[in-house]
């Protein structure tokens, strides 16, 4: 095996080993941005679809513009989408640097 094999296998491994111990959070946070999507779907008018794909895309922070919130509750409802977005992003990217550290040996605690 390579040592870049051997360093990306190590690397999925502790990824994997971290991922589990955020798992509650994470799968609470996309429950979260999902529930609010939809309702900002229901109460827009979108489809199941259309909400969804708003979900990802506002929670992403990419924001394309296609779909937009035209009332006040639901403008709410999306900022609270995009901010739970930004902590999703920012957890796994802390778990993929954890994972980072462990799979190089530079841990840094």
């Amino acid at each position: 095996m390579t040592p870049s094999a051997k360093l990306r296998r190590q690397f999925f491994a502790a990824f994997w080993v971290e991922f589990r111990v955020v798992w509650p959070i994470v799968s609470g946070l996309v429950c979260a941005q999902l529930l609010l999507g939809m309702m900002v779907g229901y109460l827009e008018g979108w489809s199941m679809g259309d909400a969804t794909y708003f979900t990802f895309v506002t929670g992403l922070t990419i924001g394309y513009g296609d779909l937009v919130p035209a009332r006040l509750g639901t403008r709410l409802m999306s900022v609270v989408i995009g901010l739970s977005g930004i902590l999703l992003t920012g957890l796994i990217a802390a778990v993929g640097v954890r994972a980072l550290q462990e799979a190089t040996g530079r841990d840094t605690r």
